[in-house]
């Protein structure tokens, strides 16, 4: 066993040399170093007290809350394995994740526990081994969250936690199939604090606010590089976002730091300029755009309202790590671009359909290789095979890289369009839709069609005062003519209600959903 840093002794390390420093805090609560390290090591011994071992699962499902902070750190001292659940998830998705990973306890926050209660004869966990999260009476079949830390040990878990060893079996949001659960390692994690920090320059005197779902890798990724340099974190404990309430928060807490995904600086952005004008965000040094493309108007919009903070956009994967980096200084030069390679990634191929490395200026399949890689499908070596090529990683992502050595992200694989034999990434179609002056979303599909095996459909959100139907739909069609190719343009618009867009819970639009929505 290789024994190396993990989230667990880095923590240990800020408890015995920052002890009544701030370590985590939410809306309601917070927690020193010393008082963060004790928690996660009585969560630790609790779970084993109830039959999760060293390298066993368990799964958690909550709305973003600062104790995901102790879970995350608590399983990293004790060595089990912790399965995010999202907490949209549906009955199904629940008892499909839980099997598959052969849950051994479960952690439910307060509103679940109607929705866990009506499928727990189905799952893998055994009776004593439902935790309850929240406050008032703890119901009947499950101990009480609290409850569990308080009759537990303080003591150090007596647990060797090695880098080779599995932290997180984190479920892929599903954008092309069944999730598949991705198993991350302690010390693919370690690299990935690490080069964030080298990358981006993280201080002490830093404050994180984690927006994204504590579910997913993407706060995972920007919340403990901020605990290895002793810098608080705050998690922005809110069920649904408000961009007002956001704003709000990053004045009252002085955040110096976030990452958020397109659509929420959309919303912060729609605020009426009064509104957001009336807040101080001056303390914001660095934020982050992520997850999904950003267009180059919003990018500007951004950088003009955070006027005190570099803009930083990154790509990367689940399975991946942090891939690239387009850094501040380059947002204006290389607008559109996700940037070049992060320090600690060794390079990056673009292959074709076989596998072969395709010249600057073309599009292929990007694979990486690097140490913040994933370690394997739980339980799928078939997908896993097909996610690796030797020693690189793809998650499924087109892009094309030119001359000067940046990268433009093009497209889910999954999400490309054969029309007539030629190729079509919805982005393209996507950026040239967005630009007109009606479109507030767009989504690009192919649909079947007899003679062209699939045909092009924009799938469109419209800005308030606009009409949908089909003089407008032939409008933006003809507003695509000039700058797309005839096999790229769209042959039919349909207009939908921005709740209607289907999305995952990081704002993603589900283009899979739209081909079964659209495809009859």
């Amino acid at each position: 066993m290789t024994v190396g840093m993990h989230v667990g002794t880095v923590l240990k390390m800020n408890a015995i040399n920052y002890p009544d420093k701030l370590g985590w805090q939410d809306k309601s609560q917070e927690f020193t170093f010393r008082e963060w390290n004790e928690r996660s090591c009585r969560l630790a011994n609790g779970l084993r007290d109830l039959g999760v071992g060293y390298q066993d699962t368990f799964a958690t499902i909550a709305y973003n809350r600062g104790e995901w902070m102790d879970i995350y750190a608590g399983c990293a001292n004790g060595g089990q394995i912790i399965v995010p659940v999202m907490f949209r998830s549906a009955g199904p998705s629940i008892e499909y994740i839980l099997n598959h990973a052969e849950c051994k306890a479960f952690i439910v926050e307060a509103p679940f526990v109607e929705l866990v209660e009506g499928i727990k004869d189905r799952l893998p966990v055994p009776r004593d081994g439902y935790i309850y999260l929240g406050n008032g009476p703890v119901p009947d079949g499950y101990v009480g969250y609290e409850n569990l830390l308080a009759g537990s040990s303080c003591n150090e878990p007596d647990i060797m936690v090695g880098s080779d060893d599995t932290w997180i079996i984190m479920y892929t949001s599903g954008t092309t199939g069944r999730p598949k659960g991705v198993m991350r390692t302690h010390g693919s994690h370690a690299a990935q604090h690490l080069l964030s920090n080298l990358n981006m320059g993280v201080r002490p005197s830093d404050k994180v606010m984690l927006v994204m779902p504590m579910c997913y890798i993407n706060s995972i990724f920007y919340s403990f590089p901020y605990t290895l340099v002793s810098a608080p974190v705050f998690v922005y404990n809110r069920a649904s976002f408000d961009p007002e309430d956001l704003l709000r928060a990053i004045a009252e807490y002085r955040i110096t730091f976030t990452s958020l995904v397109p659509t929420h600086y959309v919303m912060i952005l729609a605020l009426p300029e009064d509104v957001r004008n009336s807040i101080d965000v001056s303390s914001i040094r660095q934020l982050l755009i992520s997850s999904a493309l950003a267009r180059k108007d919003l990018k500007l919009a951004i950088m003009d309202y955070f006027r005190n903070a570099e803009l930083w956009e990154a790509y990367g994967s689940t399975e991946a790590g942090l891939v690239t980096l387009l850094r501040p200084e380059e947002q204006f030069q290389k607008l559109g671009s996700i940037g070049r390679e992060v320090f600690g990634t060794d390079r990056i191929r673009i292959l074709d359909e076989n596998r072969k490395e395709v010249p600057d200026g073309e599009v292929g399949e990007l694979f990486s290789r690097t140490p913040m890689v994933f370690k394997e499908y739980w339980k799928d070596p078939q997908k896993t095979r097909d996610a690796f090529d030797g020693e690189w990683c793809s998650a499924g992502d087109m892009v094309r890289r030119d001359e000067d050595g940046y990268y433009t992200l093009v497209d889910r694989k999954a999400n490309m369009i054969i029309t007539g034999g030629e190729n079509v990434y919805p982005s393209e179609v996507e950026n040239m839709i967005g630009a007109h002056k009606a479109v507030k979303e767009v989504a690009v599909i192919g649909v079947p069609d007899e003679k062209w095996g699939e045909a092009v459909k924009a799938v469109v959100v419209l800005h308030k005062g606009y009409q949908p139907g089909e003089e407008l739909a032939k409008e933006i069609i003809d507003f695509c003519r000039a700058k797309l190719a005839g096999y790229k343009r769209p042959k039919s618009v349909d207009f939908v209600r921005d709740q209607d867009m289907p999305r995952t819970p990081t704002g993603k639009i589900l283009h899979r959903i739209l081909r079964e929505r659209y495809g009859q």
